[in-house]
């Protein structure tokens, strides 16, 4: 029998506000594919809508091309973002409280806000023209499946893992701007402390071999997928882990830096 999808979206609610573990839908349902995911996230949108939560972007996931073709995707894989995961710090510091969590860990990505519609397009130079501003954040992801062993509808029945996302003091885009960040975002590199001491490095070419890139590729996946428009004025996109994604714990700092990007630090501690 076919798993219910309004069901499974109340489990899965339930699950991230509990903080308690369930088991992957894929492993009790073989007919559990990625269709079926997006089906099940769209029903936790309507719950949360429901609850008085508005949307305010999108995550995303499997921005690496290799492993697309291990788990036989078409393209990378999105998840909504809420006005109360969403979180600022405009003078690069922030504190967040952690709450009830299963297994969290933390990813630094880069950011966008659009000023734009954003249909698909392969041209960093045309994705770029889009966006309003370009930040660090840091985003808190959450997985409520045993040793983090999970299959990509099982990612998107489960928020996209997203739990919570720190943007980093924010960079206007401007045109003058666009052909010196078509050259930088690929090329970046970045490094993740805890505490001060570094625990991994990373880059742009991490993420489609450039955010741009996988900015543009989104807004493609998401106007197939709808059958429409791709990506909205005014949404809030994150593109995907610069480096492997840490476990973190209260009391913890975390900080990423930045070199060859016009982009400040940001300081995340966690209460």
């Amino acid at each position: 029998m076919s798993i219910d999808s309004i069901l499974l979206a109340k489990e899965l609610a339930a699950a991230s506000s509990t903080a308690t573990p369930v088991t992957t839908p894929t492993s009790r349902d073989a007919a559990f594919d990625v269709s079926a995911g997006h089906a099940v996230e769209a029903e936790l949108v309507r719950m949360r809508r429901a609850a008085g939560h508005h949307v305010v972007g999108l995550k995303v996931g499997y921005a690496n091309k290799a492993l697309w073709r291990a788990l036989k995707l078409e393209t990378l894989l999105w998840a909504s973002m809420y006005e109360d995961t969403v979180h600022r710090a405009p003078y690069g510091q922030a504190t967040l409280a952690l709450g009830r969590r299963y297994a969290p860990r933390i990813e630094p990505e880069v950011v966008f806000s659009l000023k734009a519609p954003l249909a698909g397009t392969a041209d960093p130079a045309v994705a770029l023209a889009a966006v309003d501003w370009i930040a660090l954040g840091f985003e808190i992801i959450d997985c409520p499946y045993p040793d983090w062993k999970f299959q990509p509808a099982d990612f998107l029945a489960a928020f996209g893992l997203h739990a919570g996302l720190v943007i980093g003091p924010p960079v206007a885009v401007t045109d003058a701007r666009i052909p010196s960040l078509v050259d930088a975002l690929p090329a970046f590199t970045v490094r993740l402390l805890r505490h001060g001491e570094v625990v991994d490095e990373g880059s742009g070419r991490n993420v489609l071999k450039s955010p741009a890139l996988c900015l543009g590729e989104l807004a493609g996946a998401v106007a197939r997928h709808s059958g429409g428009a791709g990506l909205d004025a005014g949404e809030i996109i994150t593109t995907g882990t610069l480096t492997t994604a840490q476990p973190i714990a209260a009391g913890q700092q975390w900080r990423v830096e930045v070199a060859g990007l016009e982009l400040s630090p940001l300081t995340l501690t966690l209460a």
